[in-house]
């Protein structure tokens, strides 16, 4: 009952922005973290915004633009890419961690504190790269369209770099730590699995036998996704002292990961396995793609 009362509550607060917009807007921002109003892109959501549409862009126009032009060969730019987005990855965290253990950090529930504590401000400054991190990944999309590689800009890839890099933009102005840094924190962790995995496999097909755990990165997805869900469930129920609305945003935002993501791993690993088991002439292949895009090819058996 009482998670219920308040998700009214933040529901009618929510409604305010219809009668009093401008109020709505400066009551917001001034309720935000002082700490990093000063901060790139943090006094403002414009600029995440503007980039956001730049992105959308590129992926509507990119692929026209490229139309009649020949692919570009990036095989070793690809690989020191992930490699950096691993080495990234890991560095933060190492500051998530060793932050969290310094500021006193439990995951059962940790209040948000807007602390100039050195450790407070080492989870902030960690939770602030790691929303910049998102704006670095637009990058996938982008050898994506240079590599006329189209097909692997599905809607699931799209929605997840657009939507991340927003979400935490807003994670960074209100709750760049307390109970918001698990959420980063597990993110990271299937990242540098992941994004280990891309690199590897731009090395190219030298490397294949070795890489046979990549269905595993799908299964490392879903498992964060739920884990959010329940980390966010719990920590309503015992009312942790934290924005609630955050935690409503995040539950719904993890729910649609886990339908997207679960929709792509029947595609890809059920549908495909039946798929490549008929036995006729041609056999379908279904490829695994960052970020959850998935391809079916035909190839001739010989």
């Amino acid at each position: 009952m009482a998670a219920s009362t308040s998700l009214r509550d933040e529901l009618g607060k929510l409604m305010r922005v219809f009668d009093d917009p401008k109020g709505f807007y400066k009551d917001v921002i001034e309720s935000s973290d002082p700490r990093v109003s000063e901060w790139l892109w943090m006094g403002s959501p414009l600029p995440t915004l503007c980039l956001i549409i730049l992105y959308l862009g590129m992926v509507y126009s990119g692929p026209k633009i490229m139309k009649n032009r020949a692919p570009f060969d990036m095989k070793a730019l690809l690989f020191v890419f992930n490699a950096f987005i691993v080495v990234l990855n890991f560095w933060m965290l190492w500051e998530m961690t060793f932050g969290m253990i310094d500021a006193g950090y439990n995951f059962i529930c940790t209040p948000m504190r807007y602390s100039y504590h050195p450790a407070q401000l080492r989870i902030a400054n960690a939770i602030w790269w790691y929303y910049f991190s998102k704006f670095i990944e637009f990058s996938d999309t982008l050898f994506f369209i240079l590599r006329k590689k189209n097909d692997q800009v599905t809607f699931l890839h799209v929605y997840h770099h657009a939507s991340m890099f927003f979400l935490w933009w807003i994670g960074v102005k209100w709750v760049a730590g307390g109970q918001s840094v698990l959420g980063a924190w597990i993110n990271c962790l299937v990242h540098v699995v992941m994004y280990s995995y891309y690199a590897l496999s731009a090395l190219g097909p030298a490397l294949k036998p070795y890489l046979w755990w990549k269905h595993h990165i799908t299964h490392l997805q879903l498992i964060q996704f739920s884990l959010a869900i329940i980390h966010c469930m719990h920590s309503i129920y015992i009312d942790c002292n934290f924005p609630k609305w955050m935690h409503y945003t995040l539950l719904a935002y993890a729910t649609s990961f886990i339908i997207l993501f679960t929709n792509f791993y029947i595609h890809a690993y059920i549908k495909g396995k039946r798929r490549g088991g008929g036995g006729g002439k041609k056999e379908q292949v279904v490829s695994q793609l960052a970020n959850g895009s998935v391809r079916v090819e035909d190839k001739k058996k010989r």
